[in-house]
C-alpha cells in the first residue's frame, strides 16, 4: 500500500510517499488517502494511483473540502494518478 517514504521522480514530479489503492472501489481510496496524508508532515506530497473511474472527481472534491492541494490528475491505461499537496 504506502511504499516506504522517500522522495522520487515521476513525470518530473517529486513525492514523498506512494499509496496504491488500484482495484479498490469508492470510499475506500479516499479513506486510505485520508490516513496516509495524516502521517505525514505539512508540505510533503502523496502519490496515489487508482483505477476506481470516480477517482478524479472524488480526489478534486475530496482536496477542496480538506485544504489539500491536488498537484496533479492524470490518467492513462485505465489508472489515475493524483499528486496531493497536504495541508
Amino acid at each position: 500500500m504506502i511504499a516506504e517514504q522517500r522522495e522520487a521522480e515521476v513525470s518530473g514530479a517529486a513525492f514523498d510517499a506512494e499509496l496504491d489503492v488500484r482495484q479498490l472501489a469508492c470510499p475506500l481510496p479516499i479513506l486510505r488517502a485520508k490516513k496516509a496524508l495524516a502521517a505525514m508532515g505539512a508540505g510533503q506530497v502523496l502519490k496515489i494511483v487508482a483505477t476506481d473511474k470516480g477517482s478524479p472527481k472524488d480526489f478534486t472534491d475530496f482536496c477542496s473540502k480538506t485544504g489539500n492541494e491536488l498537484l496533479s490528475s492524470t490518467e492513462g491505461s485505465g489508472e489515475y494518478v493524483f499528486l496531493i499537496r497536504r495541508r
